[in-house]
């Protein structure tokens, strides 16, 4: 719509916006961005007077008074769409860092670091945002172990449903070696026993960010029942059982760690999946 003599969009198109007591920029964004919140989607950009605003100018705008302007066009994205941007900005910058020279890679750290990429990472995905920073650093993981982590996150998000498919063979194998948890503690088989609890946790962060995305695309999952019981106090007991093991894992406490990996996560974690792979099979 038109305030005065000025145009008001949303990604090119009328926003029907009718202002009150909005007097600048800022005014008008913070507003937008109350709008926003609740949704899947954030402002991703600005155009005054058909000139684009760089996101990092943004805030340098905010006191610029509307009534100066003949038109704003707020850009909007889904959150999925800033994520995956963000992380193939970080890949690209992982790419370039892999055969640089010493200064070269300093320079490459220092310009992602200042980005809005490497922000949105740091508010976001902080354990994204640690392993890139790491690894650009030199300090943890390879670049190659790094944008093996970025490409499966990318994949989440590009294809949910084919992600949870192709989980089948990991969650058969994590949920075996859960229920040999109780004899790998009781033979001293450390070491597997550590890979058991890592990889039981990855499964369990990687399927629950994928029923966010599923979420994210409109699936109800207050229609869902894992067992009989709604999926969400399912997900409340779930995470409930975790801690539990999490914190007699941690206590050194042997018998407990082993009977709730094998009779409360193993089962648990079979469900889960099931019922998010029948998910993912009808859409």
């Amino acid at each position: 719509m038109a305030a005065g003599n000025m145009e008001i969009l949303i990604n090119g198109q009328d926003a029907g916006i009718i202002l009150e007591n909005e007097k600048n920029i800022g005014d008008l964004l913070a507003g937008m961005e109350t709008w926003l919140d609740g949704t899947s989607n954030r402002i991703s950009g600005v155009i005054l007077n058909a000139e684009p605003l760089q996101i990092e100018d943004i805030p340098a705008a905010f006191e610029r008074e509307l009534s100066g302007l003949q038109s704003i066009d707020i850009r909007v994205s889904s959150l999925r769409d800033f994520t995956l941007e963000a992380l193939m900005n970080a890949k690209s910058a992982l790419e370039a860092s892999e055969d640089a020279s010493f200064e070269e890679k300093r320079m490459i750290r220092a310009g992602f670091e200042s980005s809005a990429a490497a922000s949105f990472l740091k508010e976001q995905l902080r354990d994204i945002a640690k392993s890139v920073d790491a690894s650009l650093s030199g300090e943890g993981l390879s670049s190659t172990d790094a944008l093996k982590l970025l490409e499966e996150r990318m994949r989440e998000l590009e294809e949910p449903k084919r992600e949870i498919l192709n989980c089948n063979v990991l969650v058969s194998e994590i949920v075996s070696r859960l229920e040999d948890l109780p004899l790998d503690l009781q033979t001293g088989k450390d070491k597997r026993a550590v890979e058991t609890m890592r990889l039981f946790s990855h499964i369990t962060e990687k399927l629950l960010r994928l029923l966010s995305l599923l979420k994210q695309t409109g699936l109800e999952i207050d229609a869902i029942a894992v067992d009989s019981v709604p999926l969400t106090r399912f997900i409340d007991d779930f995470t409930n059982a975790l801690n539990e093991l999490l914190t007699a894992y941690e206590a050194k406490d042997t018998v407990l760690t082993g009977d709730l990996a094998e009779y409360e996560m193993a089962p648990r974690l079979v469900s889960l999946y099931s019922t998010l792979k029948d998910v993912a099979e009808k859409i």
